[in-house]
């Protein structure tokens, strides 16, 4: 199964150079079914795989002046703080088991999988559904009608969703940009991304000194997502990428709900 594992690293990278987004919400069901890592250590590595290849991803948005460093301090002030707390202190935390519900034992991993399944299925309808969001191109230098108090929650909620998943919440990053900060869409995607690497990263950050991290492993897979980023960028060109999100929106709706399923009546 690991083959298959190191295959689908490559294509979490190709997703996102494609679509620009959500080929990383897979890296943790990748890591838990093929590759047969928990789902604690599972969250601990996607935070490190997630965030460098949205750090690569970013880079191409830098280049071409789309990130946005003012909004990312904003948003990602509470993000980063939130997302090391939440590795460091609330992960741990959380008892291996911690309830049963008549013959139903819930424990730490099962909950995991069940949040990452939830977080799944709400990534999947942002991805099929058809954006109704602004694409003008707004100056990075203009002035913005930021709404900080929105902007700081939005960036506390998608640390704890990150720091508690290992996902990056893109889905949840991009549209708060858009719509309480004033940025156009692709300021926004750029933006995004370089939060996601730096609140993904810093995450990983607070779990180095708690588990035992399998280096060699946890770079060779990194190294294959981020070779899927550039050859996914170099077929962007080619193909349409707004109808291929739409289709992996479908897939990933589907994996979600098989998660759940799998973890609630089959554990």
């Amino acid at each position: 199964m690991e083959i298959f594992g190191y295959i689908a690293a490559i294509l979490i990278g190709l997703s996102l150079g494609l679509t620009g987004s959500g080929g990383s919400i897979l890296t943790v069901p990748i890591l838990v079914y093929l590759m047969r890592l928990s789902p604690v250590m599972s969250t601990s590595y996607s935070l490190f795989i997630v965030g460098t290849t949205s750090l690569v991803g970013s880079f191409k948005f830098y280049r071409k002046q789309l990130v946005s460093f003012k909004t990312a301090l904003i948003f990602g002030a509470p993000s980063l703080t939130t997302v090391f707390l939440t590795r460091t202190f609330l992960v741990p935390a959380i008892p291996a088991h911690i309830l049963n519900i008549g013959g139903f034992e819930i424990t730490k991993d099962i909950l995991l999988m069940v949040l990452f399944a939830i977080l799944m299925v709400m990534a999947s309808f942002s991805m099929i559904r058809k954006p109704k969001l602004k694409t003008q191109l707004q100056d990075d230098d203009a002035e913005q009608d930021i709404q900080y108090f929105a902007v700081m929650a939005q960036g506390t909620l998608v640390g704890l969703v990150s720091g508690l998943v290992g996902a990056g919440g893109g889905f949840l990053i991009i549209p708060a940009l858009v719509l309480f900060t004033g940025l156009d869409m692709k300021l926004a995607v750029g933006t995004s991304l370089f939060i996601i690497a730096a609140n993904s990263l810093i995450g990983f950050m607070g779990d180095v000194f708690q588990y035992n991290i399998d280096w060699v492993f946890l770079l060779t897979f990194s190294a294959l997502s981020v070779a899927g980023i550039y050859i996914g960028t170099a077929l962007s060109s080619r193909i349409d990428g707004n109808k291929l999100k739409k289709g992996f929106g479908w897939f990933i709706l589907a994996m979600g709900l098989y998660i759940l399923s799998r973890e609630i009546f089959l554990s």
